[in-house]
């Protein structure tokens, strides 16, 4: 995948930010209230960096900061509510990249258009995905070469969840299933914590979603991780191996950005920007979000726009890499 480093360094952002004069205005007033669209429900990860972004911004860039959950077909419903929203900062949305580099080439169509319809704002963090197997699956399943065996053998158990049809978590798998020649079934939910419960309870036996929506059940044994998507393994679950050590060639990071309707004017987008970047900066946020698997990262609102574009056409070459189209 694209190296984040090109894009996204900490001092280059905060370097672009100088030099775009994106530091807060003196003259800059509160909005009485502001919104934060997450596409996601109550209890995962989205949702959560949602909450903290919002408690940083509460009586700052708004006397109020709320979060409204928007769940539906993948998270496009936070997006489209986004586009047709005022432009006056006063609604923005934190979502995944999958929805916007992803999406327009594995739906047939859309309701609102990726690079047009949004405002890019900030980077706010990345984050790897993990295969993660709960008590379907005997303990002797300890990798994914084994789980691959497992399913084999157990072909009604051949399943995984995901947040969403077409997210990144659900195509990584259907990655995974092109190299071997497996036929794993893909159950989407609404989001992440709802295929954890299923999880959890026996319902499916493999999930594919974010690191952090694991973390909570780790240390009791309920669930394991079989393996983490990025380049090396993750600092909050490095016991667990990568999928290139295991074999694959299968390396994905994922990003949260924000983002406001496409229509927004610059001094808006200006003035969200001027925000958001102290907050992110936060020890207390930084520490929060790593209890959930975030790595914070923030950025001006041209490098989320280059970073954009830029993850969009890698994916569109990889999709149809792999033969992914709508119907699958």
């Amino acid at each position: 995948m694209t190296s984040r480093r090109d894009f996204v360094k900490s001092s280059a952002a905060l370097a672009a930010l100088g030099a775009t004069g994106l530091s807060l205005p003196a003259h800059a007033q509160s909005l009485d209230l502001a919104k934060i669209l997450c596409g996601f429900p109550p209890g995962g990860t989205s949702d959560a960096i949602s909450r903290r972004i919002a408690e940083k911004l509460r009586g700052n860039y708004a006397n109020n900061v709320v979060v409204e959950n928007k769940p539906g077909a993948g998270g496009q419903i936070a997006i489209t509510l986004l586009k047709d929203s005022p432009a006056d900062g006063s609604t923005m949305v934190l979502t995944p990249s999958s929805m916007l580099s992803i999406y327009p080439y594995v739906y047939k169509s859309l309701p609102y258009k990726p690079l047009e319809d949004v405002q890019p704002v900030s980077l706010a963090c990345y984050f790897n995905h993990a295969f993660g197997v709960g008590p379907a699956v005997p303990e002797s399943v300890k990798t994914i070469k084994d789980f691959l065996a497992w399913s084999k053998d157990n072909p009604t158990k051949a399943n995984y969840g995901s947040p969403g049809a077409g997210s990144m978590p659900h195509l990584i798998v259907a990655l995974l299933n092109k190299l071997t020649g497996q036929d794993l079934k893909h159950i989407p939910y609404r989001g992440s914590a709802p295929g954890i419960q299923d999880l959890l309870g026996g319902q499916i036996s493999a999930m594919s979603s974010p690191v952090g929506d694991y973390l909570p059940y780790l240390k009791t044994g309920k669930l394991r991780l079989l393996a983490i998507s990025g380049q090396n393994r993750s600092r909050f679950v490095p016991e667990v191996a990568t999928y290139r050590q295991q074999g694959f060639p299968i390396t994905v990071r994922e990003w949260y950005g924000v983002f406001l309707p496409g229509k927004a004017k610059p001094e808006v987008v200006r003035r969200a920007a001027a925000y958001l970047q102290p907050a992110l900066a936060q020890p207390d946020l930084i520490s929060s979000m790593a209890q959930v698997g975030m790595e914070v990262e923030s950025s001006s609102p041209q490098v989320l726009g280059e970073l954009l574009r830029a993850d969009a056409e890698e994916w569109r070459r990889l999709i149809k890499q792999i033969g992914f189209t709508p119907e699958s």
